[in-house]
């Protein structure tokens, strides 16, 4: 697991107060809404907000690129490294 991927799992679970999990056991691949870790469109909105404050990465609510983003640990990470390039 890299430090990004570390540091957004961190972030997830701060930003959702997730009590019971840590940041080892959330999979890099694994689904983030629904299926896997089972986040809802709030969870959604909490963690763009978190991603928007520690990124500056902003993000539309309702578009199907940030839909894909969202997939999982690893889809955010590659959002956060093609922010940091431009």
């Amino acid at each position: 697991m890299s430090n990004l991927q570390f540091e957004i799992k961190q972030m997830i679970i701060d930003a959702l107060d997730l009590e019971d999990i840590e940041a080892g056991e959330i999979d890099d691949n694994e689904a983030l809404f629904v299926d896997g870790l089972g986040l809802d469109s709030i969870d959604a909105l909490e963690i763009g907000l978190a991603l928007q404050k520690r990124y500056g990465i902003k993000l539309k609510a309702d578009s199907e690129e940030t839909r894909k983003h969202f997939a999982s640990v690893n889809a955010l990470a590659e959002l956060v490294q093609s922010q940091e390039k431009h």
